[in-house]
């Protein structure tokens, strides 16, 4: 059985109001509802009520700054937050200022009500310590649903040292949501160190991390200090730790057990005083299944998990980010330029294989190469070049080894800089994996779970990856029925 309690609804829409009123009613709560701050304070003057939801940006000033005395004032009355200005810092500051939730507009009324019975059941504690950031200083850029999630995700870990795991194809922006934990967070003041596991010799591993002392190996000359040495006080970013050996995956799990290490060849015993935030862009449970990555170092580092959408998951965000691509190119000396409504659309319809890290390439060969100041959809679709059109790595080759091989030659001519911006895995993968699936699907009748089986994976796993691949079962579904 639910709590029923009584909310006090303050937003200058009146259409908000009503709908969110009527809303609270039926789920059993007496609502009461406020259009400014001033008509927040004649409402608590006549009663306190157990829930406040409040806009952020209102006519008579901002609701996030009186969001922050009533926390202060009222340290048991929790507050949840709408707003629609879905920005990161939005949400930060939302959490700063002790609110008990904040939901971006447009917000679904089952969220709500949710929040609405949490904010019943428990209390939020004091406020964190506020912080000077804004939009233009933080490294995440977008405001689609997908991104709000990841905001949401942020905005609960930065006061505390929970693990967090970030998991997303390669060019996501996996490092930027560490960068953001780390520069938000009460650890900002100290260092924040990223080790990418992939980049490192097996046998070097345990000595990047740890340190080693002098004579430990052959060519240890000197003692040198280890990663977790140099974040100390501050965050230890593990970069792509589903290729971190198993050896080494045995001694970080002792590390994070024991909160201690000691360097190689050493006996002295050092407090690990970092944060651990890691990433990958490779599905670690399976790994787990699989035999290559230990299960309890996965739940160690699994404590909060981040999954960040691929590109084409957000196309809503590939305008706001080519501007701010653009722009950061004018600011470091390359021409400034703009994009037409149609070169935008052109860009919002290409899948990015190469994901944020190929949209910024893209623009920035743009700043470059364009000759106008205006760039237009035909240049788009030229730069983009035969990958806008998204063909398969099959025409015309007829085996897949030539196929890819193929597919590489023609990278090289038309787009070099694929072959060394890090989404060439992933992007000739995609490009393998979407009609491999189609083909799979239309061979089993669209059935989804004879097809994950003939595939050798999991129902689950199909199903995610139709999702991020865009794919519609149903689709093969009519246009069978129209064939027959």
């Amino acid at each position: 059985m639910t709590a029923s309690g009584t909310i006090l609804v303050v937003d200058d829409d009146a259409a908000i109001r009503t709908v969110v009123a009527q809303s609270l009613r039926r789920a059993g709560h007496n609502v009461t509802t406020a259009a400014t701050l001033a008509e927040l304070d004649v409402q608590l003057a006549i009663r306190l009520p157990d829930v406040v939801i409040s806009d952020v940006v209102l006519p008579d000033g901002n609701g996030l700054d009186r969001v922050a005395r009533l926390t202060a004032e009222h340290p048991s009355l929790p507050v949840i937050v709408l707003s629609a200005q879905n920005t990161l810092s939005t949400a930060v500051r939302a959490t700063e200022v002790g609110a008990y939730d904040y939901l971006p507009k447009p917000f679904d009324l089952d969220a709500l009500s949710r929040a609405v019975q949490g904010a019943l059941a428990r209390r939020q504690g004091a406020p964190l310590e506020a912080i000077d950031e804004d939009d233009n200083t933080l490294p995440l850029i977008g405001r689609s649903p997908a991104m709000q999630d990841v905001y949401r995700v942020i905005a609960r870990v930065v006061s505390n040292d929970l693990t967090v795991l970030i998991s997303g194809e390669s060019g996501t922006g996996k490092e930027l949501v560490a960068r953001a934990i780390h520069d938000l967070g009460t650890r900002r003041r100290s260092p924040f160190v990223a080790i990418n596991m992939a980049a490192i010799p097996r046998e070097l591993i345990e000595a990047e991390l740890f340190g080693h002392e002098r004579g430990a190996f052959t060519g240890a000359q000197a003692r040198s200090a280890g990663r977790f040495e140099q974040a100390a006080g501050g965050t230890l970013f593990l970069d792509e730790i589903g290729d971190m050996p198993m050896e080494a995956q045995t001694r970080l799990l002792r590390v994070l057990q024991s909160g201690e290490f000691t360097t190689v060849g050493g006996a002295r015993t050092i407090r690990a005083d970092v944060r651990i935030v890691a990433a990958t862009n490779r599905d670690l449970a399976q790994l787990v299944g699989g035999g290559q990555f230990r299960e309890d170092l996965f739940y160690r580092l699994n404590v909060v998990p981040v999954t960040l959408p691929a590109l084409r998951a957000r196309r809503q965000d590939v305008a706001l980010l080519a501007r701010h691509f653009l722009d950061k190119a004018a600011e470091s000396g390359l021409p400034r330029k703009q994009l037409a409504p149609a070169a935008i659309v052109a860009l919002e319809n290409y899948d990015w294989p190469g994901n944020v890290r190929e949209l910024e390439n893209i623009m920035r060969r743009m700043a470059v190469l364009s000759r106008d100041e205006r760039i237009d959809a035909d240049e788009v679709r030229a730069m983009l070049g035969a990958a806008a059109t998204a063909p398969t790595i099959f025409e015309g080759d007829p085996g897949i080894e030539a196929a890819v091989r193929s597919r590489i030659e023609r990278l090289a001519r038309e787009e070099p800089a694929a072959l060394d911006n890090g989404s060439l895995y992933d992007r000739i993968i995609g490009e393998v994996e979407r009609p491999l699936i189609e083909a799979m699907l239309a061979r089993h009748g669209q059935n989804q779970l004879r097809a994950a089986r003939a595939l050798g994976i999991n129902r689950n796993t199909l199903r995610k990856r139709l999702d991020l691949l865009g794919i519609d079962p149903g689709a093969g579904r009519s246009a069978e029925a129209e064939a027959r």
